[in-house]
């Protein structure tokens, strides 16, 4: 018996750190040419953008839909994982509510650069919107609820409500003179709690 099966890892073998660090830097080139040039963008720009070869992203996502749907999973991720570290690192629970919804206009954003294929008819697509509010809902509800814990916010927000009034506000965005990130922003300071 090998030690992965006497440790119940069965055949997989978990990826090395600098496999990581690279998967991930060919995640962020992708998602920055998404924006720009949209998700039909040539491979080749990526992986430009990426400083590898075409052959290393085929190896990594074999079709542009596994692209893509990385792409998504990746920023949803660090979208979550940057909450608790806002909130550990920034000055008050109300700051890092900011700072974390910064980032998530800037999701929002790049996610439009995806919206095209997120709304087409293709299966493999349908589960993104679903995975996007479980990552993402308990992460912002736990942000609301330490500013109302702090005495900054007033009680009774909703952090559904807050990501897609957020949402809302994106979706003027890429007209001359509007700044999704000033109206978000406005947003937020709207929930102060004003004695």
């Amino acid at each position: 018996m090998s030690d992965d099966e006497r440790h119940g890892r069965g055949s997989v073998k978990p990826k090395r750190a600098d496999a990581r660090r690279n998967e991930a830097a060919l995640l962020d080139a992708a998602a920055a040419v998404f924006v720009t040039s949209g998700v039909e963008a040539p491979i080749r720009d990526i992986a430009a953008e990426a400083g590898v070869g075409t052959a290393t992203i085929y190896r990594h996502f074999p079709t542009r839909a596994d692209l893509i749907i990385a792409v998504y999973r990746h920023q949803v991720e660090a979208l979550a994982e940057a909450g608790p570290e806002l909130l550990e690192s920034g000055a008050t629970p109300h700051i890092a509510l900011r700072q974390w919804m910064d980032r998530f206009v800037d999701f929002l954003v790049t996610k439009h650069g995806l919206a095209t294929v997120l709304q087409s008819e293709d299966p493999c697509f349908d589960p993104l919107h679903a995975y996007f509010l479980e990552r993402l809902e308990p992460v912002c509800a736990q942000l609301l609820s330490a500013a109302v814990d702090s005495g900054e916010i007033l009680p009774g927000q909703n952090a559904l409500e807050l990501m897609r009034g957020a949402g809302g506000l994106c979706a003027g965005g890429g007209r001359p003179g509007y700044d999704a990130r000033h109206l978000v922003g406005l947003l937020i300071a709207g929930l102060r709690r004003v004695d």
